[in-house]
């Protein structure tokens, strides 16, 4: 068995773990900071619209010798507007100008085949309409929020109200991140993106579900046992899905690493990345926010319910008597019947002492 599925298989049977609901504070810092990056990011850049929001002209020339900064400039000069150019596998170039109407576009497409030398009637001009993108635009808001209510009431009623409000809060911040990231870098905006956006909201809840599916098995007559308290099963649930998250991430993210960095960057390929990027930054703050808010959001509301109060106080009682006892039974042994660097007879929260001639198997459930 290799490292990784060694290491996997411990944490499933909790021999080792990281605790990740003790430290959710930290967590919780860094998806704030990284959120308001995010909108400060939004607010001070804005998003980069394309064409089909913002409405325009797209003109699509032959072959030519000219480069892509040189057609910029040459398209910024004759429409008065930033242009975005990109280079099409056949040598010809894809010209992008928003804000241009019919007899604009006309004045532009003779300019261009002065500039360009190339045949007039060779350019090819498109035009969108801004009520186009409205539409579009339009649908996409009403698609995330159906998604939105639809996932609310699904895991209310397949789980309970305290997941869906923590898997809610999760998919906001993935799109928070995602958006904030355009705004920053400066991607164009297309209905690719829009597509992106929705697609990592399935991957980000996928992940979710996973962790809460474990939590649910787990706590199953939580309150009748008195050996782990509701965050530490919360933890356990959490080390046990997290080789398996990983994995999925891992591969997911790989594939579109070649779409983002080696068909946008390498190829130049421009027109994937209103998509990848999407998908990269989606892919891997769903990965995070399933791991390090959503179940972490869980025991923290689950915590403030009565009944877990009352079986946090037995669980840590029982801890105190045992430890107690541990320490008046080592206080009546000599001194030098016990052996140097002994561990301390103290129970660790989240962990058990083993048996004699052996390991012992560490329960999630009594």
């Amino acid at each position: 068995m290799s490292r990784l599925g060694t290491l996997g298989a411990r944490l499933y049977r909790g021999e080792v773990g990281y605790d990740f609901i003790g430290k959710r504070k930290i967590w919780y810092g860094i998806s704030i900071l990284i959120t308001i990056t995010a909108i400060v990011g939004l607010a001070v850049s804005g998003l980069n619209m394309g064409i089909e929001f913002k409405g325009g002209a797209v003109f699509t020339t032959p072959r030519t010798s000219v480069t892509v900064a040189e057609a910029e400039d040459i398209a910024t000069e004759a429409s008065g507007h930033q242009a975005i150019v990109q280079k099409l596998g056949n040598g010809g170039m894809r010209i992008q100008i928003t804000e241009v109407d019919t007899a604009k576009s006309d004045e532009i497409k003779a300019l261009l085949s002065k500039d360009l030398s190339v045949p007039e009637e060779k350019i090819a001009a498109d035009l969108v309409g801004p009520s186009w993108g409205e539409q579009i635009a339009g649908k996409a808001w009403t698609g995330l929020g159906v998604f939105m209510v639809l996932v609310v009431i699904y895991l209310a009623i397949a789980f309970e109200w305290r997941m869906a409000i923590a898997a809610l809060v999760a998919l906001i911040h993935d799109i928070t991140i995602t958006v904030g990231v355009y705004a920053l870098v400066g991607f164009e905006v297309t209905p690719g993106t829009v597509i992106g956006l929705l697609t990592i909201l399935g991957y980000s809840l996928y992940d979710t579900v996973v962790v809460f599916d474990s939590l649910k098995e787990s706590t199953v007559d939580v309150t009748k046992q008195t050996r782990w308290t509701y965050g530490e099963i919360a933890n356990r649930s959490i080390n046990g899905t997290l080789v398996r998250s990983i994995n999925t991430t891992v591969v997911a993210l790989l594939p579109v690493a070649g779409l983002l960095f080696i068909g946008g960057g390498v190829l130049g390929a421009g027109m994937l990345n209103d998509i990848s990027l999407s998908l990269f930054v989606g892919l891997a703050a769903g990965a995070y926010s399933s791991i390090f808010i959503a179940t972490p959001l869980v025991a923290d509301l689950k915590g403030r319910d009565p009944q877990m109060k009352a079986l946090k106080k037995r669980v840590l009682a029982k801890r105190a008597a045992a430890a107690a006892k541990d320490e008046s039974a080592g206080d009546e042994q000599p001194d030098d019947d016990i052996p140097s660097g002994a561990a301390p007879a103290a129970a660790v929260v989240g962990q058990r002492r083993q048996p004699p001639g052996g390991r012992g198997r560490v329960q999630g459930k009594h």
